[in-house]
Order: structure tokens, then sequence, then C-alpha cells
């Protein structure tokens, strides 16, 4: 199988690009990114593209893929919504349908959030976007779409979040994570077993499209 990843030196995408060079039945995996990650790894191919919008000037780099882990976000933290809404929705968006046409038996797997407003309506505005980019994204011509909703993650295996309140947040937290992910299965997941679920739906699929913190974790212990 092979694989693109967007978003691969985000936390989140840190534990999809693990999983990936662990899992036998990958052969290639290829990031997209304005950075490189720094990993080096036989299977591992990395793309910088410094204007993420412009997915034609690689557009035959991006051929040939059974599924794409489109792990890519920024915090809506003091943005307005148009702002949040050009990053979120608008690139999501942009990339996606590049992608469709390029590999239409693709598997699409989108990082949301817990708490993401499907009515588009809500108070929240970064609910909102999110939830519109969920029904944009179902609308496209995949082979699947599936759309994560996470909450707390706790990162392992040295992988760092690249916000600095949050790598702080985490640090302070950290010896409450593992008990709390031990006494809280459902809610907390970790940054493992969200690779481990995308590579889960991208072989096999999944039962449905919306997957909570507690489907992901079903579907990463198999």
């Amino acid at each position: 199988m092979n694989v693109l990843l967007y978003g691969a030196t985000g936390m989140v995408g840190q534990g999809a690009l693990r999983e990936c060079l662990l899992a036998p039945d990958v052969a290639l995996i290829q990031t997209v990114g304005r950075t490189v990650t720094g990993q080096q790894h036989p299977k591992l191919k990395e793309i910088v593209q410094h204007d993420l919008f412009d997915s034609g000037s690689v557009k035959e780099n991006l051929r040939g893929f059974d599924a794409c882990f489109f792990c890519l976000g920024v915090s809506s933290a003091g943005m307005a919504e148009a702002a949040y809404a050009h990053l979120t929705y608008d690139l999501t968006l942009s990339i996606a349908q590049s992608l469709v046409l390029l590999n239409p038996g693709m598997t699409f797997v989108y990082v949301s959030g817990t708490g993401t407003d499907s009515s588009e309506q809500g108070r929240n505005m970064w609910a909102r976007v999110k939830g519109r980019t969920e029904n944009a994204l179902q609308r496209l011509p995949f082979k699947a779409v599936y759309l994560f909703r996470p909450g707390a993650i706790q990162p392992l295996h040295g992988i760092q979040s690249k916000t600095t309140s949050y790598r702080l947040l985490y640090s302070l937290t950290k010896p409450l994570l593992t008990p709390l992910r031990l006494l809280l299965p459902n809610v907390m997941l970790s940054t493992e077993v969200m690779g481990q679920a995308m590579l889960a739906v991208a072989r096999h699929g999944a039962p449905k499209t919306v997957l909570e913190a507690a489907d992901i974790r079903a579907l990463a212990a198999g």
C-alpha cells in the first residue's frame, strides 16, 4: 500500500508516519509539506511544497496512492473565522479535490476533532469550520472518506507538538497522561493509536464514516 501524508511534522502526523514506517504492508510513505521531517528510511519519500494550495506544481508526484492521511491543522486561537477557514476548509478542499482526480480509488482520512459541528450552525467558530470541511469531503468521490474526531492525545515515542503552549501543557502533565489514558481509554488516545487506526481504515474500512475517540481506539485494537 502507498500512503500520502500531509502534516507529517505535527504531533498526529508524526504518529502516523511512525506507524507507516513500521507497517510491513506499507511500501511507500510520501510526505508533503513546507518542511522535511528530518527522518530517513528506505520507504520514505518527502516532497517539499512551499505553497500547499498549488498542488499542480507537484501533480505528477501525487499519483498512485491508496490512502491519504490528512493531519494538517492549525489552532483557531486568536484567529478570525475567515483566516481560520482559509487554512482549514479552503486548503483541505483544494488538496482533496486535486487528489480525488489523480487517485479515485483512494481512501481519505481527515483528522478533525471531538465537538466538530456537522450542522455548521453552532456557536463555536472552529467547530463550524471543521464541520463544513467534513461535510464537503464526504461529497467528494473518493473510494472512502473517514473523519477522525479525537479528543485528548498523548504523544509517545519522543513525539512533540509543534505548538509551544501544547508542549508546555504536555510537559507539565506528563506523569498523569499514561494513567489517565489507561483509566479513560475511550477519551484519551495516543499518537500510536491514531496512526494504527488510520492504517486500519486504509486496509479494511470502518463501519461508519465519523469516528470518535472510542471508535478510533477500537480500530487500532483490531
